[in-house]
């Protein structure tokens, strides 16, 4: 993304660095940075990397990192929301939410939870992030993986913060 301007300079030169030399397969980077942008809520970045995401996924994987965005888009508030509650009770009490897709999403089930893990990210839910940390761990993915995938998100969000900005100011 060239519009980024210069002052975030790292933020463009890590943008380039988890795009263009990612441990993660294709599938997942590119799951990742859709998921993660939408999770972002930056239309700016949306329009800029959206294409180029569906260009690179499958039609089902394309599909499937848009439902992560969705589902953990009510999830992560859900969890965090009983995670940050004093009374643990509410542990206990039904969920009470359709979350269907984590279970039928037509891709591989690491490149799910790798997507879900990165909205978790974004959205700040520590529940969220070690439940899918550890399904993805006992699935045999390294560290390395999902620090990957955190980082992805991580760089998705400054981007997104970063271009909403820049459209705010008009600089």
């Amino acid at each position: 993304m060239s519009a980024i301007p210069d002052y975030a300079q790292d933020l463009r030169r890590n943008l380039e660095s988890v795009i263009g030399g990612s441990v993660l397969t294709s599938q997942q980077l590119w799951g990742t940075v859709l998921a993660t942008a939408v999770a972002s809520r930056s239309v700016v970045v949306l329009r800029e990397l959206g294409p180029e995401a569906r260009a690179r996924l499958s039609g089902e994987a394309y599909t499937a990192a848009k439902s992560a965005a969705a589902v953990m888009a009510v999830s992560n508030v859900f969890f965090r929301t009983r995670h940050l509650l004093s009374d643990h009770a509410y542990g206990e009490l039904r969920t009470g939410l359709r979350m269907n897709v984590l279970g039928d999403h037509r891709v591989d089930r690491v490149d799910f939870e790798l997507w879900a893990l990165a909205v978790s990210a974004v959205n700040g839910c520590g529940a969220c992030l070690d439940s899918h940390e550890r399904v993805l761990r006992a699935a045999g993915v390294g560290r390395e993986v999902v620090q990957e995938a955190s980082k992805v998100a991580a760089v998705m969000w400054g981007v997104g913060v970063v271009m909403e900005a820049e459209g705010v100011l008009g600089e």
